[in-house]
């Protein structure tokens, strides 16, 4: 399949592409810059995947970069299989209300929400040409208003905007057999799940490419965990 990745240079993108590239899929790794001290182990599973992984320059907040990595991509391959909207922040996750920063509240808005909107806006025609398509947007169980808790505005209210998005996508896309999935990683040891997360990276990488490969199901739930378990909105 040939999937691209935003967000993959770090954490769980970046374990997202390695899982890929281990399986055989032609990834395009967006990232926001290219510079070799920003790429990391990139780099490396560049060197042993060789024409495998193509990276992409794409900042998820700015249309520009994302129109001109469409394409790229495009030019190139003609068509797309999978897109993983993984790029996100996670911002004043411990601030009390009353101390919000609300610029930095609304770049978690522009970056978790229209974000994955921009790519899937520009890079929907390539998807409709590609085979078993899905577009999987990396959700978090801080999005689920039933199960709600207290503080971490900005995050929690940005990933339920997401899960609406997915919610709507997919009764645009379903009579085009497109799947679209809102899913949660799991709590993973990543810099932004921290040291105390319990789930390597991987596991969830693994999990949402087990996701991505399966193959002729019309029916779905769309938000769900890593292993495709149906999740309360």
């Amino acid at each position: 399949m040939r999937v691209l990745i935003t967000g993959a240079n770090r954490g769980l993108g970046l374990r997202i592409t390695e899982a890929c590239l281990q399986e055989g899929h032609l990834v395009f790794a967006g990232v926001r810059k290219v510079e070799p001290d920003a790429l990391g182990e990139l780099e490396q599973l560049q060197t042993k995947y060789g024409e495998l992984l193509v990276i992409v320059p794409l900042d998820v907040g700015s249309e520009a970069s994302v129109a001109s990595a469409v394409d790229l991509v495009g030019k190139e391959f003609g068509a797309l299989d999978v897109i993983v909207n993984n790029a996100g922040v996670l911002e004043e996750m411990n601030t009390p209300l009353e101390e919000l920063d609300l610029e930095l509240c609304r770049r978690s808005l522009d970056i978790n929400v229209l974000g994955p909107i921009r790519v899937v806006k520009h890079f929907l025609p390539l998807v409709k040409k590609g085979e078993n398509q899905s577009i999987i947007n990396i959700s978090s169980d801080a999005a689920s208003l039933t199960n709600a808790y207290a503080g971490n505005y900005p995050y929690g209210i940005s990933k339920a905007a997401l899960n609406m998005f997915s919610a709507k996508l997919d009764k645009d896309l379903k009579n085009l057999g497109i799947r679209v999935l809102s899913v949660h990683p799991g709590w993973l040891k990543t810099d932004m799940g921290g040291e105390k997360a319990p789930l390597d990276p991987m596991v969830g990488a693994k999990g949402i490419v087990e996701l991505m490969n399966l193959e002729g199901e019309k029916e779905h739930a769309v938000y769900v965990d890593y292993t495709g378990k149906r999740m309360e909105y």
